[in-house]
């Protein structure tokens, strides 16, 4: 190995390493101001969680999407420790009426994006052992295979090959990957491109690399979620319920008015036809502040939805029953699998730190 590359490799795990520690000791001294009583106030209500992937640990080569999953283990712990600290658990759809009730017990609601086989398979034993009732996030084009996971696809692509040429507009380029830093980097730009272009474009063309590569994009989605008669099954359970969360999974701000109601109107006829219920509830793709706008909130009111969630982090009050179909989420991520650090989150501690 090559002096320059030990050193982008030694340069590339300093700075991942190092975020995560500083955002674990952020976590750390939350737990202890909270544990000392100090900030209560920051806890407000309750708080909503997100997930996306349960399943065993997996320790591949290239995980660029390892803060999108957690283990069923985890996700075990997190529960106990939340119900240890006094928390009630809730349905997404009773948040509204929670807030309005008189109660001072806090509350959490668990909620699962896109809809991977492995929320059946993993996280469902969970919440059932628990008796927590959980709503899966659903995407028409995931599930009917005709729209694939970019971010996922290229999860896949990107470790097999030395090098590959894409164009990402300026003519076709080659991009070195004989390093994971590298690798790394390259998925990030991948993630730029996506976001500044036409996202339904850069997702064509991701496409088109995944199948000069021999990977098929739509099998990959089939393969990881679950199909209508996967959720109709799922919906069983008394403790599933099930959400909107578009067709395509674009950035809603970034789509015209009446592409941004299309998205969230036909996502939700979908799954009334599909279940013989219409959602109640609505998740923006990506919910942060660049993928969802003051319209797009108002659009999904408009719509009847009586919740939508971002994934802006913070925890509920009774200010939250103005923005209902705003409301933050707080992510359980995957490089920060402590029950501790649910605590710290749950606090709202984390949160009141000024945000630029």
């Amino acid at each position: 190995m090559k002096l320059i590359d030990i050193q982008h490799r030694a340069k590339g795990v300093w700075r991942r390493g190092g975020k995560r520690n500083l955002i674990a000791g952020a976590l750390n001294a939350a737990y202890f101001v909270s544990r000392a009583g100090l900030m209560g106030q920051a806890r407000g209500r309750g708080a909503i969680f997100t997930l996306h992937h349960v399943r065993p640990l997996q320790q591949p080569v290239f995980e660029p999407n390892a803060h999108l999953e957690v283990t069923p283990e985890f996700l075990d712990a997190a529960i106990c420790k939340l119900r240890a600290d006094g928390y009630e658990f809730v349905r997404l759809d009773e948040v509204p009426a929670r807030l309005q009730s008189s109660s001072t017990t806090p509350f959490a609601a668990f909620t699962l994006d896109d809809g991977y086989y492995d929320n059946a398979q993993h996280a469902l034993p969970v919440f059932e052992r628990h008796g927590v009732p959980f709503t899966i996030f659903i995407t028409r084009g995931f599930s009917e295979r005709t729209h694939s996971l970019w971010w996922e696809t290229l999860e896949k692509i990107l470790p097999r090959r030395d090098s590959l040429e894409f164009d990402f507009g300026k003519g076709p380029e080659t991009i070195d990957l004989s390093t994971s830093v590298r690798v790394q980097d390259c998925f990030k730009k991948f993630v730029r491109y996506v976001w500044e272009n036409d996202e339904a474009d850069a997702v064509r063309h991701i496409e088109a690399l995944a199948r000069r590569n021999g990977i098929d994009p739509l099998a990959l989605t089939a393969r990881l979620v679950m199909g209508p008669d996967d959720l109709k099954k799922l919906l069983e359970h008394p403790l599933a319920c099930l959400g909107a969360h578009t067709i395509s999974h674009r950035a809603i701000s970034r789509l015209s008015p009446e592409d941004a109601r299309e998205e969230l109107r036909q996502s939700a006829d979908w799954l009334e036809k599909l279940t013989g219920k219409r959602p109640a509830t609505f998740a923006f793709p990506y919910g942060t502040r660049e993928a969802v706008s003051a319209r797009d909130i108002d659009i999904a009111r408009e719509l009847g939805f009586s919740v939508a969630v971002l994934t802006q982090p913070g925890t509920l009050s009774e200010q939250s029953l103005d923005k209902l179909t705003g409301l933050p989420r707080i992510s359980l991520n995957g490089y920060f699998q402590r029950p501790k650090y649910v605590s710290a989150l749950a606090s709202g501690i984390p949160f009141l730190a000024p945000r630029r």
